[in-house]
């Protein structure tokens, strides 16, 4: 297997520029296949992260129409629409697809193209184990949804709290996929932390410290640092509970002596964190986009930085707030509410540090922007009922019911989804080259927020009116007839606020290319960081040389300096200042199509587990022979760029110095 320590250095004949084997030491001309073949072996950052990005909003299409599917049931009393346990498969089924297949995902479709570009990298540490990663999350996500041709989802919630996730209550193969499933996309999550952590500490520019790096690289690396402590804790509890289903084991069988709560407190120990790990890519995104569209530099940077770690840190630390009801005792409660009323602290600081990098800015109310601000107001909203659960004798009333729903629907898609959705709006040109059209994107901006708030704003009303949660139905005596309907017209209102995004981006891409209108350059917006500093689409070698760093915001200070009167003026444009080459002499690693058979071995196996034993076997065999191509394939053809031969013994003495 292809590893290293950190980039090699090398300098070309004169005339030429400079270039970094990275991660393998061999140069070689970069490659520009974009057929089928290029996308199922890519090792290529930007690529992989298109495709998680892609795989991601895929996963919301089957989560949204789950969605709908509830709210439709939902919408007048008494109503069979759906039947008892088809609901219970549904929402199940939804949160657990928003929550592990699109929230997580599309989190990591950004750190996997944006870290390297805004470190100064030429890709990520270990390029393969990036590709292993993606393979690993979209057929776990395929195998996961299979369940619904095979017997049927899971019917547990998307907690799956013990007892109920037995074989005694949920003797059907639905909770066998859910375990599954979500065990293979932890692999994904724990090998891409181990990458990008990597990535980040060993591989940024020269002049790059820690204290310059831009928001969403240090809030996307406490995001690594999340998963990678985080990760292991669900997979203890899921391999508990694959050995109590499969083996006969009985760590939380009751009628032999377990305890049930230990379930809960493996699950929140990874869920809370979760919660953080899912918006805080968000976070960084809208600390790109405020500064870009308000002309001013994010207000208080080391606060943001230091309040990104504190969230981190303390959102170990609040877990049994979700366990309240449990009776875990007064001490245990009064210790975690507290923690919980703590840890809206350092997330108060970033609404403050958003809020004052918008006063007094010159504001550029675009489609990103406006998403951005979307973020800040609905999230605040969900932050501020959240903090209500601090209070143990309010969370008793609201537990379990429409509140909590309304509360975490604010936080992780009015906060989580809006960010991403400024996101696509930002990097867009970075990403493919041409403009998403800012007519039809405030539309899907308004429709969005429109439809959201009339969803789960009512869903307040609901809880405090007593509905439980995961309630199939209701009686019209109940009183929850009004805020239900208005729910559902909501609901439909958001999914065509989806769906005008997605029609947007073919929209654009077809009106783009039909008018011939120019590439939009590498710095459309006049943008801060230094991935604004290459040609749109980004090369698939990044950087045609290193990047020397000398403040946050380097490209920004390359436009912009003060005059003799303290004023900013603009010296230079950054197509002006964007790197030109077309990466001569750059080294990238080669394709492989060994990540995506070790990845498929993994679900193989996964469906031995659930129908036979046997049918392991193939998968075993698939793994054994994919790790051994991977170990023994060479890192790349070695074949050399025309007019470099006489160089082949300093190639061949770089890369001896690489582990293959």
């Amino acid at each position: 297997m292809a590893i290293f320590n950190e980039p090699l250095r090398y300098s070309l004949p004169e005339g030429d520029k400079p270039g970094v084997a990275n991660p393998l030491g061999v140069f070689s001309r970069p490659r520009s296949e974009t057929g089928l073949k290029d996308w199922l072996t890519t090792v290529d950052h930007k690529k992989i992260g298109i495709m998680y990005g892609s795989a991601a909003v895929f996963f919301m299409l089957i989560g949204g129409v789950a969605a709908l599917l509830i709210r439709i049931q939902l919408a007048t009393p008494n109503s069979n629409f759906l039947s008892a346990d088809a609901y219970n498969q549904v929402y199940t089924m939804h949160g657990t697809i928003m929550i592990f297949l699109v929230v997580m995902p599309i989190g990591a479709a950004f750190a996997n193209f944006l870290l390297p570009l805004q470190i100064g990298a030429r890709d990520v540490a270990f390029p393969r184990i990036n590709a292993f990663s993606f393979w690993c999350f979209f057929l776990g996500g395929l195998m996961l949804n299979s369940s619904w041709f095979l017997g049927g989802g899971a019917d547990g919630g998307w907690f799956n709290y013990a007892p109920n996730n037995g074989v005694a209550y949920s003797p059907s193969h639905g909770i066998d996929f859910w375990n599954v499933g979500l065990l293979i996309t932890g692999i994904a999550s724990l090998s891409g932390a181990i990458n990008l952590i990597t990535t980040v500490l060993n591989m940024r520019a020269p002049g790059m410290d820690l204290m310059k790096m831009p928001i969403f690289v240090w809030m996307s690396l406490v995001t690594q640092f999340l998963l990678l402590f985080a990760i292991p804790v669900i997979t203890v509890a899921q391999v508990l509970l694959l050995m109590d289903r499969v083996f006969d084991a009985n760590f939380f069988n009751v009628e032999q002596g377990a305890d049930p709560l230990l379930w809960q407190h493996l699950f929140w120990i990874f869920g809370h964190p979760e919660v953080y790990l899912m918006i805080l890519p968000a976070f960084g995104i809208v600390s790109e986009v405020i500064p870009t569209f308000a002309r001013k530099p994010i207000f208080g940077y080391p606060f943001m930085v230091f309040s990104g770690i504190a969230i981190g840190f303390m959102g170990f630390g609040v877990w049994a707030h979700h366990m309240f009801v449990s009776g875990i005792g007064p001490l245990s409660v009064t210790a975690f509410a507290l923690s919980t009323m703590f840890i809206a602290v350092p997330t108060g600081v970033k609404i403050l540090n958003w809020v004052a990098t918008l006063w007094g800015g010159k504001l550029t109310l675009n489609t990103a922007m406006l998403f951005s601000i979307g973020l800040i107001t609905q999230f605040t909203v969900g932050g501020l009922s959240g903090v209500t659960h601090a209070m143990a004798p309010s969370d008793t009333q609201q537990t379990d019911t429409y509140y909590i729903v309304a509360h975490f629907h604010y936080v992780l898609f009015g906060g989580a989804l809006f960010g991403f959705m400024a996101g696509f709006y930002f990097w867009w040109p970075k990403v493919f080259g041409h403009m998403l059209n800012e007519k039809w994107g405030k539309w899907n901006f308004w429709t969005m927020v429109v439809g959201f708030n009339l969803t789960f704003g009512p869903m307040h009303i609901l809880g405090l009116q007593g509905m439980p949660r995961r309630m199939q139905t209701y009686d019209d005596a109940m009183g929850f007839n009004l805020w239900n309907f208005w729910a559902t017209v909501g609901s439909f209102i958001l999914a065509s606020g989806v769906l005008l995004f997605i029609t947007n981006v073919f929209l654009s891409l077809y009106r783009w290319n039909k008018a011939g209108k120019p590439n939009p350059g590498p710095d459309p917006w006049d943008a801060r960081t230094i991935e604004w500093s290459i040609q749109s689409p980004a090369p698939e070698h990044n950087f045609d040389y290193d990047p020397q760093i000398v403040s946050v915001d380097d490209f920004w200070h390359q436009k912009y300096a003060e005059d003799e009167n303290g004023k900013l003026r603009k010296v230079a444009h950054g197509a002006d200042i964007a790197q030109p080459g077309n990466g001569e002499g750059v080294h990238l690693p080669a394709p492989s199509y060994w990540p995506l058979l070790l990845a498929a071995s993994l679900p193989l196996i996964g469906y031995g587990l659930i129908f036979s034993l046997w049918l392991t076997i193939p998968g075993g065999f698939l793994m054994v022979v994919s790790l051994y191509g991977w170990a023994l394939e060479p890192a790349d053809d070695l074949d050399l760029p025309h007019g470099h031969d006489d160089h082949k013994s300093d190639h061949a003495e770089i890369a001896s110095t690489v582990n293959v």
